[in-house]
């Protein structure tokens, strides 16, 4: 896992500072889960999960109002004395005076949103999975080809840049080219993103850098993508054996997560922009129950038993 800085978990969740005193330099959030410190506000600290972004809602801070000031001294003393990234109070509710000098004196942050405990928290889970999830770069061009998401590999100078624009012209969208970097955001997803300085560009040889944004229009790119399926391009070898029926996927491997990969051997006449959208529709059968080799396989076992 990283670390992303707590100054951009507030803008990205629009969270209003309620501790401006505190200079959020240097503070980062380390871990993508989230804590209600429910048990914590009634003295139980076992189990703490201080190194968490701690979420205050609606029971929390009922919570809270109940209690007396000698009790409230107490609690807050407790939960802000831990290292805790950040405080976030939900719903509008905001923390009396009291709460925030304790917390200026322990270097805690505290914010306030206005939107739903339930719905914030399940917002800011799936951002912080995407931003600490584990990450590679890799060489490769990654297109969102209608939804599915291809990444085409292979050496330098294949063409993969090349079939890249070709598919753009044609309508669909690019995510990067060149390098891609590649977040596993769960054991079945791995996402691609371009790097922040070569977002959009495409790099053509003999023409050089190519803006894809302002050439085709916003239509043609995009900012993320999950990645489907790998397309590994090679040159053309006579004595090499490829899969012409496609009955067993192959795989190749991303952190650990698997992806189907087919390998396209590249001779002069092939359009590989064609080749890369029926690779893509082929799988979304695939994944929708229908195999157009098995169905193949079927007929001529059906064939072969009637002749017998």
């Amino acid at each position: 896992m990283g670390s992303v800085e707590l100054q951009k978990v507030a803008e990205k969740m629009n969270l209003k500072n309620l501790t401006p005193q505190i200079d959020l330099l240097g503070k980062e959030v380390n871990v993508p889960d989230i804590n209600r410190p429910a048990l914590q506000l009634t003295g139980f600290f076992e189990h703490f999960e201080s190194d968490r972004v701690q979420v205050v809602g609606y029971v929390e801070y009922t919570y809270l109002q109940k209690l007396s000031d000698d009790r409230k001294e107490e609690v807050y003393q407790s939960l802000l004395s831990y290292p805790v990234p950040c405080i976030i109070f939900c719903r509008d509710l905001m923390p009396d005076q009291r709460f925030l000098e304790i917390a200026v004196e322990k270097d805690v942050p505290i914010f306030l949103t206005d939107k739903t405990t339930s719905s914030f928290m399940a917002e800011i889970i799936r951002w912080l999975n995407v931003e600490l999830a584990p990450c590679i770069s890799i060489h490769g061009v990654l297109v969102d080809v209608y939804g599915v998401g291809v990444l085409i590999m292979g050496e330098s100078g294949i063409g993969k840049s090349e079939a890249a624009l070709e598919l753009i012209k044609r309508g669909h969208r690019l995510v990067t080219d060149d390098v891609v970097e590649i977040r596993k955001v769960s054991d079945d997803t791995l996402v691609g993103t371009a790097p922040d300085i070569t977002r959009h560009f495409i790099e053509l040889r003999g023409i050089g850098i190519v803006d894809v944004k302002t050439l085709f229009g916003v239509q043609s790119v995009k900012e993320t993508q999950t990645i489907d399926l790998v397309i590994t391009l090679e040159d053309w070898n006579k004595d090499k054996q490829y899969d012409r029926l496609g009955l067993e996927e192959e795989y190749t491997e991303f952190l650990g997560n698997r992806v189907v990969c087919h390998s396209i051997p590249i001779r002069p006449g092939r359009n590989l922009a064609i080749i890369v959208e029926s690779a893509s529709v082929n799988h979304r059968q695939k994944q929708m129950g229908y195999n157009a080799a098995q169905e193949l396989y079927r007929r001529v076992q059906e064939n072969l038993t009637k002749r017998k």
